[in-house]
Parts: structure tokens; C-alpha cells; sequence
């Protein structure tokens, strides 16, 4: 790629470039044939079923318990991709252990400071885990 330089506009101080693509490969020593299709190698499938999980829980109140102990009950905001989740109006489970939690009403959690998130009874589909759990236990 070529990039050549304009005249800069003395007005603002601002100088625009302009990129031309080369007719050259980049790596000419290498001689790779052309992509044909694309191969997904890796898909992360436990953090997307979760996450697209949580997202349809948004609004429900949920449990998180973090990897120091510490209990927060609150109301799902939202979640995010690598499972960052944000909580509203929430509170501390144990509140005596954890007095100076007692003034947040909104926390952002990082995902990977997580151990467990309980969540509502009527969040979870009983026949459809027991229709799962059957089905890996034949093995497929």
C-alpha cells in the first residue's frame, strides 16, 4: 500500500493522506493459495450459552457470589460477552461482615472475579435441564 501525503489545509492544521492499494503483494516470497472458504476453529460454547443465558434473565433479580466470598443480590442490569455483569438496587447478603457495602446501590462485577450466580426459580426451565441431563447421559 502507498500512502501519499496531501497539502495540509492551513486553516485547521489538519493533513489528510490518501491510501492507494499496491499492485505488489505485501509478502511476495510467500505463495499462498487464495482463501476458498472460511473454518471457525474455536468457538468459546460454554461462555455463549451463558451469556445468552443471562441476557434473557435482564431485569430479574439474581445472586452473585464472587470469588472473595462476598454475596451481592441485586437486579440484572445487563451482561456482557465475557460475562461482566452489572448489577441495580442491590444489597450485600451478609451485611454484618460487609458493613462498608451497605451504600451501593450499583456495582459493575467483572466476569472472572465470578464464582457463582443463583439464580430465580422461575429463571430455570426444570423439564428442559432434566430433558438435557438425559440426553448426555446417553451419550449424546
Amino acid at each position: 500500500m502507498e500512502k501519499t501525503q496531501a497539502k495540509p489545509d492551513s486553516a485547521a492544521g489538519n493533513v489528510d493522506y490518501k491510501v492507494t492499494p499496491s499492485k505488489e503483494p505485501l509478502l511476495p516470497h510467500l505463495r499462498l493459495p487464495a482463501p476458498t472458504s472460511a473454518t471457525i476453529t474455536h468457538i468459546n460454547w460454554s461462555s455463549s450459552l451463558f451469556f445468552s443465558y443471562f441476557k434473557e434473565l435482564v431485569g430479574r433479580e439474581v445472586t452473585v457470589e464472587l470469588k472473595n466470598d462476598l454475596a451481592i443480590r441485586g437486579t440484572l442490569h445487563s451482561v456482557d460477552q465475557y460475562l461482566n455483569i452489572k448489577l441495580e438496587n442491590t444489597r450485600v447478603v451478609d451485611q454484618d461482615k460487609y458493613p462498608h457495602m451497605l451504600s451501593v446501590r450499583n456495582c459493575f462485577i467483572r466476569g472472572s472475579v465470578v464464582r457463582y450466580v443463583q439464580l430465580p426459580p422461575e429463571g430455570v426451565d426444570v423439564e428442559l435441564l432434566h430433558d438435557a441431563t438425559r440426553r448426555e447421559a446417553r451419550g449424546g
